[in-house]
């Protein structure tokens, strides 16, 4: 019996390399590994089309939602999603620097600043948030897809609902839903070092159905609409503009704290650099202005209220034009590049990430493939339709975790760029015992942990009083603070974590160490008996080359 569980065991493990020179092991697997040149298949393109498939999408569409609600005028709030899109240009290069030099993604670069067993808060933490926003993306996708079946069958718009009215989920969106899935599905199954093709055709939909929704609106409402002119009406406009800065970069601070999950994909250093500064901010700058327009214009012309979400705002339009043959494949043409969108943006944002990060929860058995399936499972379990319809507070809460994503950002770049100076240890960060200078005390770095809590206690009371909807003066100013997230959770933990590393110096500081020797990748063969995650691999000759202490002195320096 216990014969067939181990080959149960051996059969159910992640697949590995031909002539891998790595085993599958608590801490190391083939998506774990610093990335091998011949996987490095991402060049300057390449990285224009991630970002232009991050930067125009649904969510930075309906940005104008948000800033016009913090009080800006439409002018003003284009001037600050062109701001707000450079700074996060900043921030990915900063965030992705780690996968340019060294190939390595976000789940193992957690391991130098919060310890080997400590990484595994910031990797838990990103993996529940990334969950939950699949179900909200894939339900969005599931949506759109209804919308253009509509377009092809106009009786499938009009279907009857066979499903109670509590389950706040009609019968098309649930079809539309169960599409939209089997779309996605096989997509997972693409290598992140292929994307780069289907990430150029999702763009070219979605930019033909913004430039397509443009010219419709603008030429039907002879010019940008009424909305487009009003005045801002925010009392302090210095306090809006800085909330709509810090709004477009926790719009998109998750990606860009996973962003060496991508950058490590790159074929030469700063390849992603220039996408990063320049894709990046007129991605999102241009999809935000002509969602704005368009929603104005729309308003105009549809006669309704304001209309964010072009989803709703397409459907809208086939009903206005009563289905008529021009207006069904207007509808179908641009809601093929929603729904193209959702399954792009579902892949860069949450599927490649987050099954790297249940890659490092348990390495043997899961790795990208499996983790993104396992994500899909989980949030579609969440019932997204429920929360999106009845839990405007879980909503709220769901978007607070802003609240930990920039403290766990700070931590991570004030250790690699300035504590460290980019210098690591790699062979260390697949060392699961006290040998491994990323150990610390029994695998947590206390200092990451105070580091990061500073970055978050004081956002705290205004994130209760915003999901409570709180009138209370004595809250105004807390509330404030948390509308400054990012900026100040990322600034405050960035600091606290500079100033105790300066007073108590880490191990290792300077040392570095490759994972590559000799061109063979080495490592994480047999198991440590101290937590069975330290292992051999082979050298050249079939020389067996042990890691986790320094075995490699030639290939290590230390700065002074």
């Amino acid at each position: 019996m216990g014969l067939k569980w181990e080959q149960i065991k051996h059969r159910l493990e992640v697949p590995k390399d031909e002539d891998a020179h790595y085993e599958n092991t608590t801490w190391c697997n083939r998506d774990l590994i610093p990335m091998p040149p011949e996987r490095r298949t991402w060049g300057i393109w390449g990285y224009f089309g991630y970002w232009t498939v991050s930067g125009s999408c649904i969510s930075a569409w309906s940005t104008g939602s948000t800033l016009l609600a913090l009080g800006l005028s439409p002018q003003q709030a284009i001037g600050v999603v062109i701001l707000g899109g450079f700074l996060t240009g900043l921030l990915a290069v900063s965030a992705g620097w780690m996968g340019e030099n060294h190939h390595i993604g976000f789940t193992v670069s957690s391991r130098f600043s919060w310890g080997m067993r400590g990484s595994y808060f910031p990797v838990v933490l990103r993996v529940f948030v990334a969950c939950m926003w699949f179900g909200m993306q894939a339900y969005w996708g599931g949506q759109a897809t209804r919308v253009m079946w509509g377009a092809i069958i106009p009786g499938f718009a009009h279907m009857k609902n066979f499903f109670s009215e509590s389950s706040h989920l009609l019968t098309n969106d649930f079809i539309g839903l169960i599409i939209w899935m089997a779309a996605f599905v096989p997509l997972v199954l693409v290598p992140p070092e292929r994307l780069q093709i289907p990430f150029a055709i999702s763009f070219v939909f979605f930019a033909g159905s913004c430039f397509g929704l443009l010219i419709w609106a603008v030429h039907n409402a002879g010019g940008p609409g009424s909305m487009f002119h009003e005045p801002g009406t925010a009392d302090n406009l210095g306090w809006a503009f800085m909330f709509g800065i810090t709004a477009i970069l926790g719009a998109w601070g998750a990606g860009t704290l996973g962003q060496s999950d991508w950058t490590r994909y790159a074929n030469r250093k700063f390849a992603p650099t220039l996408s990063q500064l320049v894709a990046a901010p007129i991605t999102i700058a241009v999809t935000a202005i002509i969602g704005i327009i368009v929603t104005s214009a729309s308003r105009d012309i549809l006669g309704g209220e304001v209309m964010w979400n072009p989803i709703y705002l397409l459907s809208d339009i086939q009903e206005n034009y009563h289905s008529s043959p021009r207006a069904r494949a207007g509808v179908f043409f641009a809601s093929l590049g929603l729904v193209s969108s959702q399954l792009a943006i579902s892949v860069v944002l949450n599927s490649v990430s987050t099954g790297m990060d249940m890659a490092g929860l348990c390495p043997k058995y899961i790795n990208i493939i499996r983790g993104s399936y396992i994500m899909a499972i989980i949030g579609i379990a969440t019932q997204p339709w429920q929360l999106v319809n009845t839990a405007d507070r879980f909503l709220k809460v769901l978007s607070g975790f802003g609240v930990f994503m920039a403290p766990a950002t700070g931590v991570l770049l004030a250790d690699y760029h300035v504590v460290r100076r980019a210098k690591l240890k790699l062979n260390d960060l697949y060392t699961g015992n006290s040998s491994s200078i990323y150990w610390f005390n029994k695998g947590v770095n206390w200092r990451a942990i105070v580091a990061f809590f500073s970055g978050v206690w004081p956002l705290l009371p205004g994130l209760v009083g915003t999901v409570n909807s709180s009138t209370d003066p004595s809250m105004t100013n807390w509330i404030r603070l948390y509308n400054l997230t990012f900026i100040v959770g990322l600034a405050i933990s960035f600091v606290v974590f500079w100033v105790l590393n300066r007073v108590f110096p880490p191990p290792g500081l300077g040392v570095e160490a490759p994972f590559v020797d000799e061109d063979v990748l080495y490592g994480l063969g047999e198991e440590s008996s101290e937590d069975n995650g330290i292992g051999i691999g082979s050298g050249r000759g079939g020389e067996k080359v042990g890691v986790g202490a320094d075995k490699h002195p030639a290939h290590a320096t230390v700065s002074a």
